[in-house]
């Protein structure tokens, strides 16, 4: 699973063998169970509902799946608007933009990079049905605020916490906070799968049509409980379920969750302390955690003074052997964007804070002295 293209190399990103998921693979091969809804896949619910407290966790074969039955299940409806922030992966307002609904793009905060919850209210029409609140890099939002301001106008929350497994907000797990949460298990996360996600259904009303969108619109999970003598088409649906294979392999990074959160955890508070005198000197930004927000590790991230170049900046990182990277293109100047969506106020942190976003590399096995390296190289390239 290692990337490093030498041994001097330092990737970006390192996913983390837990150490029994081939076991577990090989164990839903000679089962026969492939196809989705076994073993595996209840034991991976059963943790995340145990470690959410939400009502229902269903596997995706993405997060991006899991946004798009949180929109079947909102009935979102060409017209509709849903607030979000512009500073997000596209899965974001994709999902919604599939139903015809209409992003409705504003701010970020200068320290979080979430959403500016300030201004969700002058975003709010006579149109909008739901906020998303995207927790970018497993930091929260302030979410006493969101969901105050969605209960006053009768909106629904959908959190976007595919960074966010394993954070909490004052005690809560990111995902259980409003209407629906989403968690992607991409190589990229801290709990991989190669490919897949979750969706948590918060409320005990939304349990049983949520399995019937995920189950092609069908109530074939209230077949095999024995609730029914034989599932028919009951709704609009699809196939959002991932494969025993999958969750075989998820099974075994869950169980390591704990201390691969704690892992990542701990490096990124080194960063955080290495980097404070060049934060400090106004060389550069570093991220900003609320109070009341525990983080998960799973970004570091530094915001470049205006006046540096940051592609000279990733060329010479990688030119020393770092893997460095800029994050997400403002969706609002995207070409889909610009299509599909509109903006509601200025965007003027938006673009500024993505125009000078780099991230450090990350992984529990980056090494303390590989994280000074990082720094060092990082300090120099910025003189």
């Amino acid at each position: 699973m290692a990337r490093r293209m030498t041994q001097s190399y330092i990737p970006l990103n390192n996913p983390t063998p837990a150490g029994r998921e081939l076991d577990y693979v090989r164990a839903a091969v000679s089962e026969g169970s492939l196809a989705g809804d076994g073993r595996f896949t209840d034991a991976c619910h059963a943790w995340l509902e145990a470690n959410t407290a939400t009502a229902r966790a269903l596997l995706t074969h993405s997060c991006t799946a899991a946004l798009e039955m949180a929109a079947l299940l909102l009935n979102i409806a060409p017209g509709d608007e849903i607030i979000m922030p512009s500073h997000t992966f596209v899965s974001t307002a994709n999902a919604f933009v599939l139903r015809g609904g209409i992003p409705v793009f504003v701010d970020v905060r200068p320290d979080t990079l979430n959403i500016d919850e300030t201004l969700i209210e002058a975003a709010i029409t006579p149109r909008t049905r739901a906020i998303v609140a995207v927790h970018y890099a497993g930091i929260a939002c302030e979410m006493d605020t969101v969901v105050a301001i969605a209960a006053r106008h009768g909106l629904a929350v959908v959190e976007d916490a595919a960074q966010g497994l394993g954070s909490r907000y004052k005690g809560r797990a990111l995902g259980s906070i409003g209407d629906f949460g989403t968690f992607s298990f991409h190589e990229t996360k801290n709990i991989v799968s190669g490919e897949g996600g979750a969706l948590l259904v918060n409320s005990e009303a939304d349990v049983e049509r949520a399995e019937i969108i995920r189950e092609k619109g069908t109530d074939r999970s209230r077949f095999f409980r024995g609730e029914v003598d034989k599932y028919t088409w009951q709704d609009v649906g699809s196939s959002y379920l991932p494969s025993e294979i999958v969750a075989a392999f998820l099974w075994a990074q869950l169980q390591d969750a704990e201390a691969i959160t704690a892992a990542r955890r701990t490096r990124w508070y080194a960063y955080h302390a290495a980097l404070a005198e060049m934060a400090l000197a106004g060389r550069l930004t570093c991220p900003t955690v609320p109070d009341g927000c525990d983080l998960n590790g799973h970004i570091y991230y530094v915001l470049l003074p205006s006046d540096a170049d940051r592609g000279a900046v990733l060329s010479q990182l990688r030119d020393r052997g770092i893997g460095s990277a800029f994050h997400y293109v403002p969706l609002h100047s995207s070409p889909g964007g610009l299509r599909y969506g509109r903006v509601s106020g200025s965007t003027a942190i938006t673009d500024d804070t993505t125009a000078r976003l780099i991230r450090l590399p990350m992984s529990t096995v980056i090494t303390p002295q590989e994280q000074a390296r990082v720094v060092a190289a990082l300090g120099d390239v910025l003189g």
